[in-house]
């Protein structure tokens, strides 16, 4: 990442000939927002006087006054690589401050932050790398998106079978002119399902390009003429989207603290108790991992998806692998997320967890591949987003490591999103039951 002062900026809109401004931040829920602005307007972006009606923002609401500030961050300014050469577009990833300045709680960014600096404060900095799943599907006659595709490819499929590769090549490359190194990128098992591996970095910048990501993904998508959807779930009976984690903490010399060669995985305590910790407070943190009511249609049996409260060294499809292998030393893997999920927030969270298993000296339970049968693993995950809200009313920590706003916020939310689903009648239950009840 670049580290910009105000005076770099001012230059590189000058030389770069940008005419637009985006100011870009994410809602509760993982939805990217933003503002355009010209760059007349630079200096009151810079001095972090640009606001905006928070009413319009759900979760941002009736906080008790009516607008909050953008406050760009001068290190994520990156010029739109797709946008006109001339009179480029450019933006700022921002925080959200109330109008006395102070950190706005229902920022998912400062939250991140806030669990970024509770690391700083033991001597850690967490290093973050994602998997990101994600289906290419034709459009409608109108242009609406749908879930449908001619396409017959699978795993490391090429052209034309593969039919999302020019789609995926310019993707990389938007990335790369974005500053985000993607580690590489090829077709998954579904027909139309793709993957993008994003190159480990620190932990807030990688919330920041997970959220880059999903748009770049989505706009070169549409120059495709596909849709592109992190929906976890689209289809019936094909493996799902997910968004795999890969953390390791490093110390303040940059050693990676979770590898010890001595240990017969090549991991440490610190590496043990880390996960032992986000395997304790995981099934509440299904909210967060996993947080709308199609999340639950890919977490079942037989997709490769997790279902168990479990880890393993060799398998690959628990919800945890703890894998040394490679040159980056000990990593924990964290499989249950999804794309529906905020990225801030999902980073947040383990985080917080798994510090907290350091602090307490947790003990992982005993790994899968020394258990007989999975019928013996005793704990799921949830199963519906009713009880993965259950679940997260109970843990005081969690909610405490999100905050209060946050955390009421989700809790209220989902369980309407819950109750909305309860009353639809589906065509499966038309059809399974209309004739014969």
């Amino acid at each position: 990442m670049a580290e910009y002062s105000r005076e770099d900026i001012i230059n590189l809109i000058d030389e770069e000939d940008i005419e637009f401004i985006r100011l870009q931040f994410t809602d509760i829920a993982g939805n990217l927002k933003n503002m355009a602005m010209t760059v007349d307007q630079i200096g009151r972006i810079l001095d972090g006087r640009c606001k905006f009606d928070c009413a319009a923002v759900d979760g941002f609401r009736g906080m008790g006054y009516e607008e909050l500030f953008l406050i760009p961050d001068l290190d994520t300014f990156v010029i739109f690589p797709w946008r006109p050469q001339n009179g480029k577009v450019a933006r700022f990833i921002c925080d959200v401050v109330k109008p006395d300045g102070t950190p706005f709680d229902g920022d998912s960014r400062y939250i991140l932050k806030r669990a970024i600096s509770q690391a700083k404060e033991m001597g850690y900095q967490l290093d973050v790398a994602v998997k990101n799943e994600f289906f290419l599907f034709d459009l409608g006659e109108n242009g609406e998106p749908t879930n449908h595709t001619s396409e017959k490819g699978g795993y490391f499929d090429i052209g034309p079978i593969d039919g999302g590769e020019n789609a995926r090549r310019d993707m990389v490359l938007f990335l790369a002119d974005m500053g985000i190194e993607v580690e590489s990128s090829y077709h998954s098992e579904g027909a139309a399902q793709h993957v993008l591996d994003l190159k480990h970095v620190n932990a807030l910048k990688m919330a920041d390009d997970i959220m880059t990501t999903r748009l770049v993904v989505r706009t070169a998508a549409r120059r495709h003429g596909v849709h592109a959807t992190f929906m976890p779930k689209p289809k019936e009976n094909v493996q799902g989207s997910g968004a795999h984690y890969t953390y390791s903490l490093c110390n303040k010399y940059g050693r990676n603290i979770f590898t010890d060669k001595g240990d017969k995985l090549g991991v440490s305590e610190e590496g043990y108790q880390f996960m032992a910790g986000i395997l304790n407070h995981i099934a509440s943190m299904s909210l967060v991992n996993n947080p709308i009511v199609n999340s639950y249609k890919r977490l079942i049996p037989g997709y490769l998806a997790p279902v168990s409260v479990c880890w393993s060294s060799t398998n690959r499809s628990p919800l945890i692998r703890l894998t040394s292998i490679g040159g980056d030393g000990a990593r924990v893997v964290l499989r249950s997320p999804d794309g529906a999920s905020n990225p801030y927030l999902v980073i947040a969270a383990c985080l917080c967890a798994g510090l907290d298993g350091i602090k307490q000296t947790l003990k992982p339970p005993a790994c899968m591949d020394e258990i007989a049968a999975e019928a013996e693993v005793p704990e799921k995950l949830p199963r519906t987003l009713h009880e993965a809200v259950s679940q997260f009313k109970k843990d005081v920590f969690l909610q405490e490591a999100l905050g209060g706003h946050i955390s009421n916020h989700l809790i209220q939310t989902k369980d309407r999103e819950w109750n909305e689903y309860c009353k639809q009648v589906t065509e499966w239950e038309k059809e399974r039951y209309l004739g014969t009840v």
